[in-house]
């Protein structure tokens, strides 16, 4: 008894090398015409530790957005670009980009080349709106919300004078 219990501990060790198929369970456990089932493995847990965002790395994640988008309406010749700061005012995003188009084809190109950059730099718009109609297109970068407007339709709305009631300083120009 004790020898077959040697050889059938042997063959349950023993893999068949002839199939791999054939090899993913014992030999001794294998009948005719059943399918082989692969052998089960312990679970090997490999969540890696959650890495912390940095201060000073989301500093670098808002520069480098901030030179994107800023880049790329100096180089289609945005007009009245103005920057507001409304960390304080909403939770919604940190700083609001007003611009001017000519046309509504200057409007909608001006928006396409800030999600064009926006897309390079790695960082992805969340959302584009008021493409279609061209008169005021939104894009929205999270960090920086950006508007580009036809001039008739920035003076309609205002935004510059709803962000900026009861602040000291008034939005300026950027450099450039």
């Amino acid at each position: 008894m004790a020898r077959k219990t040697t050889t059938a501990k042997k063959d349950a060790t023993r893999l068949s090398a002839k199939s791999p198929a054939k090899a993913m369970v014992p030999a001794k456990t294998r009948s005719k015409g059943a399918v082989a089932k692969p052998a089960a493995k312990k679970a090997v847990s490999k969540v890696a530790p959650k890495k912390r965002i940095k201060p000073d790395l989301e500093q670098d994640v808002f520069a480098r957005l901030h030179r994107t988008v800023t880049t790329a309406l100096d180089d289609l010749k945005a007009r009245e670009t103005r920057e507001i700061d409304v960390r304080g005012k909403t939770s919604v995003t940190d700083l609001i980009v007003i611009t001017s188009g000519t046309s509504t084809r200057h409007v909608r190109s001006i928006a396409d080349e800030v999600v064009r950059a926006a897309k390079k730099a790695g960082l992805p718009p969340i959302g584009v709106e008021g493409e279609r109609e061209a008169e005021w297109v939104l894009v929205d970068l999270g960090d920086i919300v950006v508007h580009v407007m036809l001039p008739r339709t920035r003076e309609f709305y205002g935004l510059e004078r709803l962000w900026t009631v009861g602040d000291d300083e008034h939005p300026e120009k950027l450099d450039g």
